[in-house]
């Protein structure tokens, strides 16, 4: 699928190209009454009753401050994690982002309709084209699934695919085969293990994780002018130091490091998610990454990579969560990342 964006033509002065990650948390926003012109100011009970989908809209006080934060960090591409289908989005962009932006997202696989997608600016002068791996195999099974192939007995498939996608996106001024960006972005399986057969899930991530760089490295090689991004929510620890050991392979496969780890963010500031324990006590941990390849190091605005804080409204920073109640007004369960490039060649 190609998009072309408005005709903003480039200027001999490159602007920085501005970036964002978030996982969103469920954003469904599936409508079959009419929005009136004053939904900004509807309660909640109000706001759910324009929908009678079997997925609850996304609250809307929730959705006024994902808008914000948006509008505020003006990101020329937002790859969201977490978004309830095209509809959703556009939906979104449309009702808290002033129609800015072209949605990009092709369904995956995810059995709660939670796929990963793109918001890209208007205004950039690129066109763009979206293709999806959720078909692609993962040369992987369970255990027992190993076992039941052994014995002739019957399994659905010879393999299993992704939990969501690793989608693509790729960024092009006038030839589909000369990108100048190419962005892959995933939401790794979780730690849940409801059937108990795969303990945290690390298996299953694990396959997903290296084919999104087998996938890396086939880009790579055939497009060996071209910088790559891979991002998204991958579920666990990806970073440095102490990686989790499924992780390992991006730094002994590729040439792929974290924006933060290269920008030199303190690891006490890099936290996307914070899990409350048992006991009340909270936990905060980066599961969020933005991986770019070593073409792009020198082109990443270190001074802009951050992990956004959560603001009241005097816009003043809100204290990480404590408590589970404190963690269920925020927006989203996970916190958003920007980084800029600058020198992108187009």
């Amino acid at each position: 699928m190609t998009y072309k964006s408005t005709t903003q033509s480039a200027n001999s002065s490159k602007p920085q190209l501005k970036l964002g990650l978030f996982n969103v948390e469920n954003l469904f926003l599936i409508f079959d009454q009419e929005i009136p012109a004053h939904y900004q100011k509807l309660n909640e009970a109000q706001w759910q009753k324009l929908s009678n989908s079997v997925y609850e809209p996304k609250p809307l006080h929730k959705c006024l401050q994902i808008g914000k934060i948006i509008n505020e960090n003006s990101p020329d591409i937002m790859m969201l994690c977490e978004v309830g289908g095209t509809e959703s989005l556009s939906t979104f962009n449309k009702l808290f982002l002033q129609d800015q932006y072209h949605v990009a997202l092709l369904e995956g696989n995810s059995d709660r309709n939670i796929d990963v997608g793109f918001l890209i600016k208007k205004s950039v002068p690129f066109f763009f084209d979206i293709a999806s791996n959720k078909n692609r195999p993962l040369n992987f099974l369970y255990p027992h699934e190993i076992t039941s192939k052994k014995t002739n007995y019957p399994i659905r498939s010879s393999t299993q695919y992704f939990s969501r996608d690793c989608a693509e996106l790729r960024l092009f001024t006038k030839s589909k085969e000369k990108p100048i960006l190419i962005l892959l972005l995933t939401h790794l399986k979780s730690r849940l293990d409801p059937e108990r057969i795969d303990p945290g899930g690390t298996e299953r991530r694990t396959a997903e994780l290296i084919t999104c760089l087998n996938i890396y490295n086939e880009l790579k090689a055939q497009y060996p002018n071209t910088p790559i991004i891979l991002s998204g929510d991958m579920n666990g620890f990806a970073g440095k130091p102490n990686t989790n050991t499924e992780f390992l392979p991006i730094y002994k496969e590729t040439d792929l490091e974290d924006v933060l780890e290269i920008a030199g963010i303190d690891l006490d500031k890099r936290s996307t998610f914070y899990q409350i324990k048992n006991g009340g006590k909270a936990e905060g941990k980066q599961i969020d990454y933005c991986f770019i390849s070593s073409m792009l190091t020198d082109k990443l605005v270190k001074s802009s990579a951050r992990v956004y804080r959560y603001k009241d409204e005097f816009g003043s920073e809100i204290r990480d969560p404590r408590t589970l109640d404190d963690k269920q007004k925020l927006a989203s369960d996970h916190y958003p990342l920007f980084f800029n490039l600058e020198n992108i060649d187009y």
